[in-house]
């Protein structure tokens, strides 16, 4: 957390003016995802999983191959994979993981993503996310209930085309609607004025081959591939606002929602109520 402050602060230190190595600080700024440390309950938690590392290619940044590590509990047939969301990790998960340990017949599956967590990588992005839900799906096979936080909902969208699985449920919860508006959110904040944000987002759009507005969970949605959908989401979530979601919703009927008014963005994966209706759901 304290390297993004320092980027953010230096960002905006410059009032909008531009700097030598200006779209390097950016790039940080927008692709540099703040740690946390683990707390003693998750440690815990992360002490009674079966430990895996796999591999992803980072072709966009590091341009080498990255190591993430995940977590596995119980050996049950009823396979649950869970995707973390941006500055996220497994552990963050801990309340719900050890409730859905509960679950007869389960395993859970959690992973930090590269560039989150305990994992390899300096600066991450959604494709990385995706590559590390796909590494996990390929290895221990298709998951019956894929569940993703924040950004981690949108990664789940792309490993599920990509894998061409069909779990019975996808939960989504608090979902990234439009990546791009998020990217623009965080350049505002930081006073970057309009110009280098036009030379970001050519850069940006430069590298991933593909416009930044197209990072949106519209355009990655798998719509053929999902026999059932449930979405949590706050309505007063300044992350991930509602009026992308709602757009989504209308575009998406068949989608079952359900509101939990007040849990933010990053409380609401720890809410008591929300993990009780996932446990009554899933079980």
């Amino acid at each position: 957390m304290k390297k993004l402050k320092t980027v953010f602060n230096q960002v905006k230190s410059l009032n909008g003016a531009e700097a030598p190595d200006m779209l390097s600080l950016l790039w940080q700024l927008i692709c540099y995802s703040p740690k946390m440390p683990v707390r003693l309950q998750q440690q815990q938690l992360l002490e009674e999983a079966k430990l895996f590392t796999l591999e992803v290619e980072d072709s966009h940044f590091s341009k080498s191959t990255l190591k993430f590590n995940g977590f596995i509990w119980g050996d049950g047939k009823r396979k649950i994979m869970i995707t973390h969301g941006w500055g996220s990790k497994a552990a963050d998960f801990a309340e719900l993981i050890t409730a859905l340990k509960k679950i007869d017949n389960t395993q859970v599956i959690a992973f930090d993503a590269p560039g989150n967590g305990s994992s390899e990588g300096e600066l991450s992005n959604l494709m990385l996310f995706a590559k590390a839900a796909e590494a996990v799906i390929t290895t221990f096979g298709a998951p019956d209930v894929v569940i993703g936080h924040s950004l981690g909902a949108m990664a789940n969208a792309i490993a599920i085309k990509e894998t061409g699985i069909k779990p019975a449920l996808l939960v989504s919860i608090a979902p990234l609607i439009n990546l791009k508006e998020n990217f623009i959110a965080s350049l505002n904040a930081a006073d970057v004025a309009q110009g280098l944000q036009d030379k970001f987002f050519t850069d940006f759009e430069a590298l991933f081959d593909m416009k930044a507005s197209e990072f949106t969970l519209h355009n990655l949605y798998p719509t053929h591939a999902i026999t059932r959908h449930w979405l949590a989401y706050d309505p007063e979530d300044k992350i991930a606002p509602f009026a992308f979601l709602a757009s989504f919703l209308t575009a998406h009927p068949e989608i079952e929602t359900k509101v939990y008014e007040g849990r933010g963005h990053e409380r609401i994966i720890k809410d008591d109520l929300v993990i009780a209706d996932l446990v009554s759901l899933i079980g």
